[in-house]
């Protein structure tokens, strides 16, 4: 019995890509073994189509990794803003700890001071928020700069330990606490104890929030107030 011809199809022309193809591809391999393994070669082969394909959609990784950032954050449901300056920044700064929470290695692609001038205004809509708080509060410029950048270094800091914390438990990677301290030494680490593990894992950044941010509005004079 004689096989019937294969179907012919074009040749010479690259799978058609799309941003979208992209986007969903490099995320697969960042979720797979973390953002600093990704290369534009791999991403291709994972893709099917050559690295020179791919240039045309993306200059370098770190034009895709912005890439990534501005799609992930324009996803986010924007919460409703308060009215009240200081509920603003804890409203959009809660909503900063969760987007980066939910996909923890932008916050350390994000870790190094500049990426505002980096990422588009659609994306920086939780950056305008706390800053616009601290501004209609009464901060000065540089005062609203220097709120949003410690609440920023707060909350990076909270997400990235929680995620290295819980990178290494998955990884069987257990760290071994102290159940015991010398009293005479360090007497207050001593009377907790063992309890340090457990009140260490506590969730407590909604709280540590509130209590920073009236900390930083309290070098401003609220309008209004003389």
């Amino acid at each position: 019995m004689s096989r019937a011809p294969a179907p012919q199809g074009r040749t010479g022309r690259p799978p058609l890509t799309s941003r979208a193809q992209i986007l969903v591809a490099a995320r697969r391999l960042i979720d797979q073994d973390g953002w600093e393994k990704l290369t534009i070669r791999r991403l291709a082969a994972e893709i099917g189509i050559g690295a020179t394909t791919l240039y045309h959609h993306i200059r370098n990784k770190d034009d895709l990794l912005l890439l990534l950032l501005n799609h992930h954050i324009e996803q986010i449901e924007r919460p409703q803003l308060p009215s009240d300056p200081r509920e603003r920044i804890v409203t959009a700064a809660t909503a900063m700890h969760d987007a980066l929470a939910a996909w923890p290695w932008a916050a350390e692609v994000l870790s190094a001071d500049g990426f505002v001038g980096l990422l588009d205004e659609s994306a920086l809509w939780m950056v305008e928020a706390v800053v616009a708080g601290a501004d209609d509060y009464g901060c000065t410029p540089e005062q609203t700069v220097d709120v949003f950048r410690n609440i920023w270094y707060y909350t990076v800091g909270e997400v990235l330990v929680r995620a290295h914390s819980a990178r290494r438990r998955a990884q069987d990677e257990r760290l071994t606490y102290r159940d015991s301290f010398d009293a005479s030494q360090v007497p207050h680490l001593a009377a907790i104890g063992d309890q340090w593990p457990a009140l260490a894992a506590r969730d407590i950044y909604p709280q540590g929030l509130h209590t920073f941010v009236d900390g930083l509005l309290a070098q401003a004079t609220p309008r209004g107030v003389d």
